[in-house]
């Protein structure tokens, strides 16, 4: 019973018409980011909140209709992947931020401003939510030639003291959003309490963008840190760079913070230098110059006259012909060799 009144007291529900699957898989991907809770656990907690919707759903019961926890998907606890979530687009991210500014309701006792700095702060350093909580004034270092902010070894999830650079767009921001505060003060007062993927689930449905898809749910982790990370690789960023960025001990867990869908990879291929393009090429310019180059002449196989000398195809038709003096002593090498 104590994982169900978590859960329940997690997702702020006060009536049976609040029960939903989707608050039930936001609150547990949140909590187990937090307190680092393996993926047998995480199952754990799904099972106990599903057979709580069973019992409701008992034809002794119906206390509801149907189970409205079925179908959340387990995970794999023989593997070390926690989390089914997906990266937003740049295009995504930026109608979340102006949904946000747009809006005049409080979530989570944040207003839309508080909470679109909330979210571009994740995005633009990588920070998890304990960390961004964690941020006062002092945290901030934006004079000098490198601007940092510093998260303390307490603060850190792998408790060690980390100093990352800050953008310096970022840095812009920052000096209005810190400009009342003392050196003490908290950027984001009470943000460990509050369940930040319930802000993200209504600033997506506000900017119309899928808290679900296929490709996984767009959490507050995701909507910062994942999509940090692929927009670092994205832009020109090595696998090396994003792996100290996002302070992993290995580049593996890097990759599985790495959102490459098939539009990226489309990309990519199209940068991939196409062969007979080169061989075009350096052919025109053999026939340019062709008394220049001596001992090769290359040109399209049925142009021009082929005196019988040895030659290479290549792409595309392309022959290769040497001079006939070499072709004279590759005949003498081979008798050789046919003749010791």
């Amino acid at each position: 019973m104590g994982r169900i009144r978590r859960i329940i007291e997690g997702c702020e529900w006060e009536k049976i018409g609040d029960l939903n699957a989707d608050d039930v898989e936001g609150f547990i991907l949140e909590y187990q980011e937090e307190v680092d809770l393996s993926n047998r656990t995480y199952n754990h907690y799904l099972q106990a909140i599903d057979s709580f919707g069973n019992w409701l759903a008992h034809p002794k019961r119906r206390i509801v209709q149907s189970n409205p926890f079925a179908g959340i998907p387990r995970r794999n606890s023989e593997v070390d992947i926690r989390h089914a979530r997906r990266a937003l687009t740049p295009k995504e991210f930026a109608s979340l931020l102006k949904a946000a500014r747009g809006s005049e309701i409080l979530v989570q006792c944040y207003d839309g401003e508080t909470r679109a700095r909330i979210y571009t702060l994740s995005y633009m350093t990588g920070l998890r939510k304990g960390e961004v909580a964690s941020l006062t004034k002092g945290s901030f270092k934006l004079r000098g030639k490198q601007p940092t902010v510093t998260v303390q070894a307490g603060d850190s999830k792998h408790r060690r003291k980390d100093v990352l650079p800050l953008h310096p767009q970022l840095v812009a921001e920052l000096k209005v959003w810190l400009k009342d505060l003392a050196k003490d003060d908290s950027l984001f007062p009470l943000l460990a309490k509050r369940k930040a993927y319930k802000m993200v689930q209504k600033d997506l449905e506000l900017a119309g963008i899928p808290y679900r898809t296929d490709e996984g749910v767009a959490d507050f982790h995701a909507v910062g840190r994942h999509t940090h990370i692929t927009e670092l690789l994205r832009n020109g960023a090595s696998l090396a760079e994003a792996k100290e960025l996002a302070r992993h001990t290995d580049v593996r867990m890097t990759m599985k913070y790495t959102h490459i869908g098939l539009e990226d990879q489309a990309e990519a291929l199209a940068g991939l230098p196409a062969p007979w393009q080169e061989y075009g090429r350096n052919c025109a310019v053999s026939r340019e110059q062709n008394t220049s180059l001596g001992d090769t002449t290359c040109h399209e196989a049925g142009v021009g006259q082929n005196n019988g000398s040895p030659g290479k195809t290549g792409a595309s038709g392309v022959v290769c012909q040497q001079d006939s003096a070499d072709a004279e002593s590759a005949k003498g090498w081979r008798r050789r060799e046919l003749n010791p």
